[in-house]
């Protein structure tokens, strides 16, 4: 009898091992759901430094990274020279040099190359190669000082609907420990529209405050979190404001997140900066933390 309850207890123990294990893996699963993180290279001093904070970010979900450049070829009409293959090499060259620049750390970085439209060609790259994410600088290559976003960059985020984040020039990587969100509308409707800002409270188990904007369209609706978004939520803080933006302004301090979250849409977040696809430091002063830029939630 001794001896059956010893194997018993070792059975269980067993089973739970098994259990463990299984739990382990599904929580590993999880941090992993951010799988491929598009990176896209202008001519800015900034892109060094921009692509490592890439890779040390992309270590820390274990995701592949794609070092991509579009470019264009405008020539006249009977033109005999053969211009794209010579930038097409050009363009790797320069792509495997700027990423031998930089720490890997272990994780898997690849260069692409693309001809075409900019928008175009990156919406077609991001769904060929199930992109999770891409990791924006703000001016790919402006040279403007003043500049906050620069036209490449303000392209991609209004034109498109590819979750993105923005990262200030120069930022150096760390932890995100405080995210604030900020919405006017906290209705969800699509499957996967958190699941960038999921993946990124999950991995490093961040507090997330919401900001809640009560705009003059507003609807009692447009405040009511679903279960998935309450049980995220540390602290709520409605504003009654005309926009998100200046909702933001007022509250972000207060707040001291390391990451901003917004939502991309028509007349949303970056509307009031949206007029041009160039977007000024002088109109938007949280530029010292990466943003989040959500799709729709609609």
């Amino acid at each position: 009898m001794a001896h059956d309850s010893v194997v018993s207890v070792l059975d269980l123990r067993s089973v739970f091992t098994d259990f463990n294990i299984i739990i382990i893996c599904t929580f590993v699963l999880n941090y992993i759901a951010m799988k491929t993180i598009l990176v896209p290279v202008g001519s800015s001093q900034n892109a060094k430094s921009h692509l490592q904070y890439a890779v040390d970010f992309a270590k820390a979900f274990g995701a592949k990274v794609y070092v991509v450049q579009i470019y264009n070829v405008y020539t006249k009409a009977g033109t005999m020279i053969k211009v794209d293959h010579i930038l097409q090499r050009e363009s790797m060259a320069f792509l495997e040099s700027h990423i031998a620049s930089i720490d890997k750390k272990g994780v898997e970085v690849i260069a692409k190359s693309f001809k075409g439209d900019l928008i175009d060609t990156m919406e077609t790259i991001s769904k060929n190669l199930e992109v999770d994410l891409i990791i924006l600088e703000p001016r790919t290559n402006s040279i403007k000082e003043e500049v906050y976003l620069g036209k490449t960059s303000g392209k991609i985020i209004k034109r498109t609907q590819i979750p993105a984040l923005i990262v200030p020039e120069g930022y150096k990587y760390k932890p995100i420990v405080k995210i604030l969100l900020a919405v006017k509308s906290a209705i969800i409707k699509k499957e996967d529209a958190l699941k960038p800002l999921i993946a990124i409270k999950d991995r490093y188990k961040a507090v997330l405050n919401i900001l809640l904007v009560k705009t003059a369209h507003h609807k009692e609706k447009d405040f009511e979190l679903n279960s998935q978004l309450k049980a995220m939520i540390t602290n709520t803080t409605i504003a009654e404001r005309p926009t998100t933006f200046q909702a933001v302004l007022e509250h972000y301090q207060s707040n001291n997140p390391d990451l901003l979250c917004v939502v991309r849409r028509k007349r949303g977040f970056f509307s009031k900066l949206w007029e041009k696809d160039t977007i000024l430091k002088k109109d938007f002063h949280a530029n010292k933390m990466p943003v989040l830029v959500l799709s729709g939630l609609k």
